[in-house]
């Protein structure tokens, strides 16, 4: 019988960027108040579920890191921070906000907007080269956890790529999901096929919050 790896992949909690609409890219970012508390209502959740993992990555940036570090606590892992989860270099267009990317930086932007597979945004990094990064690390982790339940806690961009992995789906096309903070999303590995069974699960916090 086939031995199935499953992961559970989480994008940190919110913060001041992200409510600023800002792209933060590999910039280190803290998390604000509700992130904070979104990390918090993740890690009671999984608690309260009896939710066991066997492993727990983190990106290395602070955000991520943080959001971790309360599920860490709470289930009692240790963290193995991973830069190959780190959100892509956005160039010239980190910590440009939406609304301002196109006059600020419009050869940039105009590539980021077409989701051009090849521009490095000025400075950054290409979408093959990010997505290269995240399906190498992904494929790694799943051959050293092979039957094993993982957590990893990373970035929007991160789980957007190994969405399309698991789903068949082109770079160039536009995001097909949308990727709440802190929600949960499953997929599994069967040695040769991925296969999502839940996404941008925001249950666990919409409970939390009704406890309070």
């Amino acid at each position: 019988m086939t031995q199935l790896t499953r992961f559970c992949l989480v994008r940190h909690g919110e913060t001041a960027w992200n409510a600023e609409r800002r792209l933060q890219g590999q910039t280190d970012i803290p998390l604000n108040a509700q992130g904070e508390e979104q990390a918090s209502h993740l890690a009671q959740a999984l608690q309260r579920r009896g939710q066991r993992f066997d492993a727990l990555y983190s990106s290395d940036l602070a955000r991520a890191h943080c959001t971790a570090l309360p599920v860490a606590t709470a289930l009692a892992l240790d963290i193995t921070l991973l830069p190959d989860l780190r959100e892509r270099h956005f160039g010239a267009l980190q910590g440009v906000t939406l609304h301002a990317g196109a006059s600020e930086q419009p050869a940039a932007w105009q590539a980021y907007a077409r989701r051009d597979v090849e521009h490095d945004l000025d400075g950054g990094e290409s979408l093959n080269q990010f997505a290269q990064r995240v399906r190498t690390a992904l494929e790694r982790l799943a051959a050293d956890h092979h039957g094993e339940t993982v957590l990893l806690v990373s970035h929007g961009g991160v789980l957007d790529v190994i969405y399309r992995i698991a789903c068949g789906q082109p770079l160039h096309e536009q995001r097909r999901v949308p990727i709440p903070n802190a929600a949960l999303n499953w997929l599994t590995f069967d040695g040769q096929r991925w296969q999502v069974e839940r996404w941008a699960d925001e249950s666990h916090l919409a409970q939390s919050l009704d406890e309070l």
